[in-house]
């Protein structure tokens, strides 16, 4: 039976949220560090700001989230999963939150911390 468009959520160059979450994230060696729980996007330019990256804990119990600048991501088909070049060290001492906290989303100066955490350029800014 052929695919509607509807259902098609994946192209060469394109892909449907919902295939992002939990999807691999990735070292360049292969070693799995977690799965994307959510991407956040930015409704008034589009542009997809953040994936919040779980991590840790058994069964959902004990998970972290670490809002992961959307730009330090890049999708490595090789290794099914998305590719970022961060260590064990600042994973460790990553800004997060747990299942029973909450991000402000909405701080300017928390988002600036987190880029400037990752040295990485904000997504509002390019």
């Amino acid at each position: 039976m052929a695919q509607t468009t509807l259902d098609k959520r994946e192209t060469a160059s394109l892909i449907g949220s919902d295939k992002v979450e939990g999807t691999a994230v990735v070292r360049s060696n292969g070693d799995s560090i977690g799965s994307i729980e959510r991407v956040m996007i930015d409704k008034v330019t589009g542009k997809v700001a953040y994936a919040v990256m779980s991590f840790g804990g058994f069964l959902g119990i004990g998970e972290d989230y670490y809002p992961l600048p959307w730009s330090l991501l890049t999708y490595n088909p090789r290794l099914d999963g998305y590719e970022v070049d961060i260590t064990e060290q600042q994973l460790k001492g990553a800004p997060k939150y747990s299942r029973h906290e909450t991000w402000d989303w909405t701080s300017r100066e928390r988002g600036q911390s987190l880029h400037d955490y990752y040295n990485v350029q904000p997504y509002w800014t390019m």
